[in-house]
């Protein structure tokens, strides 16, 4: 058996082959996918209990509630619109602000609690938040 020198067997394949690369490449994706999730979940650590108070005491929320009249309580308590503007003027001069909680009633016209949102703004008072009931609370009063 005689092997000649153009045999087919000697031919150079000039062709990458594809399906070992889509291989390797299905499987790192794969390896990537299960993997991500454990990175990026917190690791639970104990920490220390300290004794000292924190340098920095924060103040504490000011609770502002708008009834469904449109009258102004300060922590429970009934203020008229000049005294709202003069105790915010108060807050607005501390150096560090306590953070304002505004809770107004579901059936209050929109523009008593413009009003007490514009007037903070007009102060420079920065942190104004809105209380809310979560949608299950309100779902199960229904």
């Amino acid at each position: 058996m005689s092997i000649s020198a153009e045999s087919p067997a000697d031919d150079i394949i000039s062709e990458i082959n594809m399906t070992p690369l889509v291989d390797v490449m299905l499987v790192l994706l794969i390896i990537f996918m299960i993997t991500m999730p454990v990175l990026t979940q917190s690791v639970l650590v104990e920490l220390p209990q300290a004794s000292a108070e924190p340098a920095t005491a924060q103040p504490d929320s000011i609770a502002i509630s708008v009834l469904r009249d449109g009258t102004v309580l300060w922590d429970s308590e009934l203020v008229t619109a000049a005294q709202l503007q003069q105790r915010l003027r108060q807050v607005a001069a501390q150096p560090q602000q306590a953070s304002l909680q505004l809770m107004a009633d579901k059936a209050v016209q929109y523009q008593h609690v413009l009003t007490v949102m514009a007037l903070a703004q007009q102060l420079g008072i920065g942190q104004l938040g809105f209380v809310t009931e979560p949608a299950s609370v309100v779902a199960s009063q229904h």
